[in-house]
């Protein structure tokens, strides 16, 4: 399977989405919601790691020469994180009336 170079494209994608997430978590802690809005919080602090963990497998791939390998869990890791923000936002509709 070949990539591409597909690190060039998601280590600013993941930097960018790391801010996606610090900015909804600022929003949480702001307006003080309580109960299930702090497990919010905690997901989308872990959801930060996820995307931290893709830019620096693509920072990796671009440096390493086995850039594939780490390409590939790169792009694992940034889906993942995809999904995990699309879960944190359907939870933050539902938890926060």
């Amino acid at each position: 399977m070949k990539f591409n170079n597909l690190s060039q494209h998601i280590l600013p994608s993941s930097a960018t989405m790391i801010g996606v997430c610090i900015t909804a978590l600022s929003i949480i802690k702001l307006a003080r919601f309580s109960g299930l809005a702090i497990w919010l919080g905690h997901l989308l602090a872990l959801n930060s790691l996820v995307f931290l963990s893709s830019g620096m497998l693509s920072y990796a791939a671009m440096r390493s020469t086995q850039s594939i390998r780490l390409e590939q869990y790169a792009d694992i890791a940034f889906i993942f994180g995809l999904t995990l923000l699309s879960l944190s936002t359907v939870f933050m509709a539902v938890v926060i009336e």
